[in-house]
């Protein structure tokens, strides 16, 4: 909201006129999103986080399309930058140059900053994609859950108690094998390939991510269930599919969208974990944590190899973390900021 002269901002959403006839107070409303927009702007860190976070997803969406203009090369090796005892990158920093401003990998020279932009782009693939995964999933299972109550509440809910207690990083790992050979035979490739493998990550990882996201809707559609415009719905004869999707999801996105921003960067990190932990991408694709796999050996001789991934992930799960904080306070009515 704009407020003109002659008028002062509340800061909860009402602009006050001071100029009204005879010291009448003029109050003018603002959306709910104008209301978050406000205190998101006055939030410096939540808007540093943002802009960081918007940063992040801009790169990992051009860095293909520029490893294809030929303008990033991740997959071209330079032996003669990796001379010497162990196939060390020559130079400082290992191997940084205008050409290379990162460096350049040990043993294979290849470019360092264009690997960690390509890698961005997986990582964030795998993280974006499961996360969608388990919003839309757990979503429909809680408002199923919650609407619905008695066995079909049941049902659903012994359903998430079951997922919850298998440990999400051990069934990676032990179903990582079979699945991957599973999702190559459906669509026709080489479990080698990356394909496969991201595929397997955004499915078991959005799967494991459901449970949260249904026990959220639920609760939240149990308050929602008797309130008045749900009667009013059901004595106009709407069906369930409409009282589902167009009287309850509105009210639902909110808490949806807190907490799909704290998910991501768990996502981020748990797709690092598994390339850290080898069960990620084959190279020559490249990931965040398949390059920190590979980084650990050099550490201590190359420390720019270890440290600059290392730091974009830190920064990476960072910003999201502090984007969620960010929304969870400006959505929150109840957060008292002014």
């Amino acid at each position: 909201m704009t407020i003109v002269p002659g008028q002062e901002d509340t800061g909860d959403g009402l602009a006050l006129d001071t100029e009204g006839l005879d010291g009448a107070v003029a109050i003018k409303g603002r959306s709910p999103w104008e209301i978050v927009w406000a205190r998101l702007r006055r939030d410096k860190v939540t808007m540093a986080a943002l802009v960081l976070s918007t940063l992040f997803i801009v790169v990992a969406v051009l860095a293909p399309v520029l490893a294809n203009l030929g303008v990033l090369k991740p997959d071209v090796t330079h032996n003669d930058l990796v001379t010497g005892l162990g196939s060390m990158p020559d130079g400082f920093g290992g191997g940084i140059s205008w050409a290379h401003p990162l460096g350049v990998e040990p043993g294979t020279g290849r470019d360092l900053l264009a690997r960690i932009l390509t890698g961005m782009t997986t990582s964030l693939t795998v993280a974006v994609l499961a996360t969608v995964f388990s919003v839309v999933i757990g979503t429909i299972l809680g408002i199923i859950a919650g609407f619905a109550g008695g066995s079909v509440d049941w049902f659903i809910s012994r359903f998430i108690d079951l997922i919850l207690s298998f440990p999400s990083t051990l069934m990676l790992l032990a179903l990582q094998a079979v699945l991957v050979q599973i999702i190559a035979d459906l669509i026709n490739q080489p479990n080698t390939a990356p394909s496969p493998k991201i595929i397997f990550m955004i499915v078991v990882l959005g799967f494991f991510g459901i449970p949260q996201f249904a026990r959220i809707v639920r609760g939240q559609v149990l308050s929602l269930r008797e309130r008045e415009f749900i009667e009013a719905a059901r004595s106009l004869g709407a069906k369930r599919g409409r009282i589902y999707f167009k009287e309850l999801l509105p009210h639902l996105w909110a808490p949806l969208l807190v907490y799909t921003t704290l998910v991501m960067p768990a996502n981020i990190a748990a797709e690092a974990t598994l390339g850290f932990l080898g069960v990620g991408i084959n190279p020559p694709a490249a990931s965040l944590g398949a390059i920190l796999n590979d980084s650990v050996s050099y550490a201590i001789p190359d420390p720019g190899y270890f440290l600059f991934p290392g730091l974009t992930v830190f920064v990476l799960v960072l910003s999201f973390n502090l984007l969620g904080d960010g929304l969870r306070d400006a959505l929150d009515p109840r957060s008292g900021r002014s």
